[in-house]
């Protein structure tokens, strides 16, 4: 038994997460994650399918931050009793 698999089995009972738990997971990930749905071939390694989804939310961050950044020059340019203004605000009083 391995180092890390010896380490794992001393872990309680409720944290520990099977090999197929991990696989099934990263299966779900690799389907969600844009640029690996376009690949023709299933099998991706967890480490690639890990790396990729860390550059997908690295990206929704940028665009998040861009689209806020836009979104603020906007408001600052709009006159703060128009209908424009206030259908953004009303948007985001959700």
């Amino acid at each position: 038994m391995s180092s890390r698999r010896s380490s794992c089995s001393r872990q309680s009972g409720s944290s520990r997460i099977s090999d197929d738990q991990i696989s099934d997971l990263v299966t779900k990930l690799q389907h969600l994650i844009p640029e690996l749905r376009r690949r023709r071939s299933d099998k991706v390694s967890a480490s690639k399918v890990l790396q990729e989804t860390c550059n997908y939310i690295r990206n929704l961050h940028r665009e998040v931050d861009d689209l806020s950044d836009r979104l603020s020059e906007f408001l600052a340019s709009t006159d703060d009793n128009s209908a424009e203004a206030a259908i953004i605000r009303s948007l985001l009083d959700y």
